[in-house]
């Protein structure tokens, strides 16, 4: 197995204003929440699929909650699938995702955050996300993302474009990562999977599942 490259450390640290890495922040309890989630609606109502960005099918496998993503915008329906209702998104994810915001901001943010869409992505061995903005939310609240099964090389830089700076860290299962405020737009992705770094008694192997929870601002 390929060495994991040197990144910022496992200690809790704000990497640039407003983002925030939590490591180790999921028990594994909650780990295996998330991914009996992912293995409950991969299939249906939409099952899980590769959505296509400017004609470029992604590598990364993707599975909504609460919202249908794709590019660009959110729907209730996935009309780009099968036209089936995508899921509701679980009330107990809402107060996960608050709880991050709460660690990462303070108890006063985590009070006031709400998502309504968690996009569960699905990364195999050779699987990457280029460097990309969300932005195709109507606010700028936080985005609270949370690793389970194999590590991935998290890429963070910049709100102007996709070249340096930006800073490289390994997400293990069970860290989150939290970005808002000043960092709301900045620029992300994964540049490599580590296979086999998943723990041994971890609730997912053969992958790396990504929940990126969100508000959307649309009613």
């Amino acid at each position: 197995m390929e060495p994991l490259l040197p990144d910022l450390g496992r200690e809790r640290r704000e990497i640039a204003p407003g983002a925030v890495h939590l490591p180790g922040w999921l028990d594994e309890e909650r780990q295996r929440d998330l991914a009996e989630l992912f293995e409950r609606y991969a299939q249906v109502p939409v099952p899980m699929r590769a959505p296509a960005v400017r004609g470029n099918v992604m590598s990364v496998q993707m599975v909504c909650l609460g919202w249908h993503w794709q590019p660009f915008r959110y729907s209730r329906v996935a009309n780009d699938v099968n036209g089936a209702a995508v899921a509701a998104m679980p009330e107990w994810l809402c107060d996960l995702g608050a709880e991050a915001v709460a660690d990462a901001y303070g108890p006063d943010a985590g009070s006031s955050y709400r998502p309504d869409v968690a996009l569960i992505n699905y990364y195999d061995d050779e699987a990457r996300m280029g460097m990309h903005q969300d932005k195709d939310e109507r606010v700028n609240e936080p985005v609270v993302s949370l690793s389970v099964g194999d590590t991935g090389r998290f890429r963070f830089g910049n709100v102007e474009n996709r070249a340096k700076p930006y800073r490289d860290l390994d997400l293990v299962s069970g860290d989150a990562f939290v970005f808002g405020r000043a960092s709301r737009f900045a620029f992300h992705g994964i540049t490599k999977v580590y296979p086999g770094t998943a723990p041994r008694a971890g609730p997912f192997h053969g992958g790396r599942l990504n929940v990126t929870i969100r508000v959307t601002g649309l009613t």
